[in-house]
This record gives structure tokens, C-alpha cells and sequence, in this order.
């Protein structure tokens, strides 16, 4: 390993802007009078409601299940009286039927959450099932369901679970935090997985700007033999599935395919951090770490936010906003979705609340490419977002594909390299969305 750690090829390197809230200890976040709590939070198919308006639910109590195999049922974060199911806004973009429910205050526990024993105790199908129940997902922001993930088919042999503690987009400290706070959940998670998956080896990725986490992580599994700590170059996306297995293993994820092609299975830190909660509580995910900072907060925090809450009443925790407010962002600058109200809910795959001013939300004004292939060099895909983009454009969609847009991880990297300052990533996205309801019709 180089001195400045293992990378991938490709990458670009933001401004960190970490500072604001990297040594801001989790706190908890105060209890809403209300949460909104969507039925569909993951990539897969939505849950149906299974409670009605009128009834009183408790903490940890399921309220959204269906029978598809891709999907994660959905759990109330609060005890207190449904008022509505109803469509609402969620910060995907997208209107959701959600469960709206008016807190009591009392956070009665469900009588559903019971602790599931020790880990050494436990067969693989029983950590599967309470990584289901428990409702998991892909708490990076993707969304997917955990379960499906540990569960490749038999003739792909996985033999190593890597987790990404590499948090490399800019502003976000919540996995930084969890790591240097709860260490040993992280670490409990990580061997539920491993022993779910069959593996004998497991891998905790940090990029190296966060030392005192890589040194707490590394106390934390010294008496681990088979998980390890590797250090990752400070580099974005480095964070990305197959960007972080290229950096662990060398193993290049092929074109359209899965990391379970190359043997590998990757989770974020928050995921093993709630199945570890699961395991010894038998708590669901009803709340995790977001990060609420940016240039337009007047406290940024790290709080642990009850699913369903507002982001207006999680912004004003952290005292409000300044008087110019420019942008409201779910996620981090580089991928994460602007939001054109703060009425939207934190969901499982909320890791930041991203607040900018007017002035560091200005959009610069595009101007002809120049063919410089700056995109080429940095793209993480290996892919040329400059034809991937201009077929877009043209709406030239199978040529688009010709040049694989459907791999794309959407990292922004193109558009945050490119001096002509095209919006590359905009324009791919819609490639990509065109592709897949073309798909869909055939």
C-alpha cells in the first residue's frame, strides 16, 4: 500500500468542507409533534399500509409490508395516533403514500422489538430474516434492500464484505461520527454480515483524512483476525461500490454487472451500525445519523433524527437558517437531490441535510464543450460523459447507451471537472432514465 493509501483510477479532488461538523458528537435529535413516514424508502417495490387512521402505534411497530422479495418493510419511528395515509413529498423527488402520525410523546415501545440473542447463537437464515424485519436498507443513500444483497444467487461465491467507511462526499460527517462513537456496533454489524454471507473475510475502508477514525477502528477489530482496516486515498468517489472494490481488491467490476460478479459484497457504515441495533435490541430502523450543515444553517450538528421528521423541524434544532438561504440539499453537494421545499421527511437514506447560501448555490452559466477530455480522465466508470451528455442532448438515446451511460454512478465528477462548466451528470441522468423506460416497454 502507497503512503497515501489504496485508490482506484480516475477521481477528482473537492474542497472537503468537513470542518463544520467533523467534531460535532452525535446528539439526539428532539421529538417532533408529527412524522410523515413514507411507504416506499428503497429501491424495490413499495409497502402497503398495514395499519389504518384511528389506530395507536408504538415505537418500533411495523406499519408498511408487502410480499415482493426487493423491497424492506417500513417501521414507526414514534408512538401516537395515525391521522392520515396519504400521498406526500418525499426527498427523492417523488410523491409517496406515507403514514402521517400525531406523537404522544411517550415513546412506548412495540411489543414487536425483542432482543435476538447473541450473535455466536445465531444461523445465517435467522441474521437474514432480522436484517428483513428489521427493515434495511442501504443507508449510504441508494436505498437498497440489505437482504436482497445477502442473498446472491449460489453460483456467485463471495469471499470478501467490504465496508465503506470512506465518506467521501464533501460536507457529510455522520459515518465519521458513528465510527468514532460506536465502534463496537460497527464492528458487531460487520461480523453479522460476514457470518450471513459465509466469509472469512472482511475489510472496514477509511479515506485518510479521517485518522482518528481509522486509529479507533483498527482498536476496535485488533482482536478480529479476519477485519481488517484499509486505509484509502482521500479521493472522490471513493466511496463508490466499485470504486472502493477496485481499491481493496483490484477487482474490476464488469460493464453491467454487480459487485457480487467479482466476489465481493460492499454496506455502508450506518447499515452495520443498525443491524448490530437489531441484533441487540431488536430495534428497527427508525432513526439514524444525519449531518445538517452547509454555509445557510446558523449551527450545523450531527443529530440521530427520528424517521419521518420534517427537515424544517430538524434545521431548526440547529437554530434555523441565516437570511440567505440559497439551497436546501438531501445528500451531499455531489449527489445528492435539491429540494424545493422543506416540508419533505428524513427517510433511511437521509445522511445530510445540506443548507447553502445564495452565493455558494450559484449555478455557472455553460458554454461550448472544447474537447479537452478532462471527463474522460477523471470518470470513475472509465466511460466519456462528453458523448454520453451530447447524445442525451440530442436525444439520441441509443447512442447514448452505445456508450454504456447505464453505467454511470452519477457521482458528478464530469460536471465538476469540466471548465466549460457543462452540466454533464444532468444531462446523462435523463439519458439513463430514457433507457430504462425503453427497456421497460420491451
Amino acid at each position: 500500500m502507497s503512503s497515501k493509501g489504496l485508490t482506484f483510477r480516475g477521481g477528482i479532488h473537492p474542497p472537503h468542507f468537513k470542518k463544520q461538523t467533523e467534531a460535532s458528537p452525535i446528539e439526539e435529535a428532539f421529538l417532533p409533534k408529527e412524522v410523515v413516514i413514507p411507504l416506499h424508502q428503497h429501491i424495490g417495490a413499495p409497502c402497503e399500509p398495514i395499519v389504518k387512521v384511528g389506530d395507536n402505534v408504538k415505537v418500533g411497530q411495523k406499519i408498511g409490508d408487502t410480499k415482493a422479495f426487493v423491497s424492506a418493510p417500513v417501521h414507526s419511528s414514534v408512538s401516537g395516533i395515525v391521522t392520515k395515509i396519504a400521498k406526500r413529498n418525499t426527498p427523492t423527488g417523488s410523491k409517496v403514500t406515507s403514514i402521517v402520525i400525531q406523537v404522544d410523546g411517550k415513546q412506548e415501545i412495540s411489543e414487536e422489538v425483542q432482543p435476538k440473542g447473541d450473535l455466536e447463537n445465531l444461523k445465517k437464515d435467522d441474521i437474514l430474516k432480522i436484517v428483513k424485519e428489521a427493515g434495511l436498507t442501504g443507508m449510504g443513500g441508494a436505498g437498497f434492500p440489505t437482504h436482497v444483497k445477502l442473498s446472491p444467487p449460489e453460483d456467485k461465491k463471495i469471499d470478501i464484505l467490504i465496508i465503506n467507511g470512506a465518506e467521501c462526499e464533501p460536507y457529510l460527517t455522520s459515518d465519521h461520527r458513528m465510527m468514532l462513537e460506536y465502534p463496537e456496533k460497527v464492528v458487531l454489524g460487520t461480523k453479522a454480515i460476514m457470518k450471513a454471507l459465509g466469509v472469512e473475510n472482511g475489510v472496514i475502508g477509511i479515506e485518510k483524512n479521517k485518522p482518528d477514525a481509522i486509529k479507533i477502528m483498527k482498536e476496535a477489530v485488533k482482536s478480529e483476525e479476519n477485519i481488517k482496516v484499509a486505509e484509502l486515498q482521500t479521493k472522490y468517489p471513493q466511496g463508490g461500490e466499485k470504486s472502493l472494490i477496485y481499491a481493496v481488491t483490484k477487482r474490476e467490476v464488469p460493464s453491467g454487472g454487480l459487485p457480487m460478479d467479482v466476489g465481493a459484497v460492499v454496506q455502508n457504515i450506518g447499515t452495520v451500525s443498525a443491524l448490530a441495533e437489531a441484533i441487540t435490541t431488536g430495534m428497527p430502523v427508525i432513526q439514524r445519523v444525519v449531518t445538517i450543515t452547509g454555509s445557510a444553517v446558523k449551527e450545523p450538528k450531527n443529530l440521530l433524527v427520528k424517521i419521518g421528521t420534517r427537515f424544517k423541524d430538524v434545521v431548526e434544532q440547529c437554530g434555523g437558517y441565516t437570511d440567505d438561504l440559497g439551497k436546501l440539499i438531501n445528500g451531499g453537494p455531489m449527489m445528492g437531490i435539491a429540494q424545493y421545499t422543506d416540508e419533505v421527511p428524513v427517510i433511511k437514506g437521509t445522511s445530510g441535510i445540506l443548507i447553502l447560501n445564495k452565493k455558494d448555490s450559484e449555478k455557472p452559466e455553460p458554454s461550448n464543450c472544447i474537447r479537452c477530455g478532462k471527463c474522460v480522465d477523471i470518470c470513475p466508470s472509465g466511460l466519456q460523459p462528453l458523448m454520453i451528455s451530447k447524445n442525451s442532448l440530442l436525444r439520441k438515446f441509443d447512442e447514448a447507451e452505445s456508450y454504456n451511460a447505464m453505467d454511470c454512478i452519477e457521482c458528478g465528477s464530469c460536471s465538476f471537472i469540466c471548465p466549460s462548466k457543462r452540466p454533464l451528470v444532468d444531462a446523462i441522468r435523463v439519458a439513463k432514465q430514457e433507457i430504462i423506460a425503453k427497456r421497460k416497454k420491451n
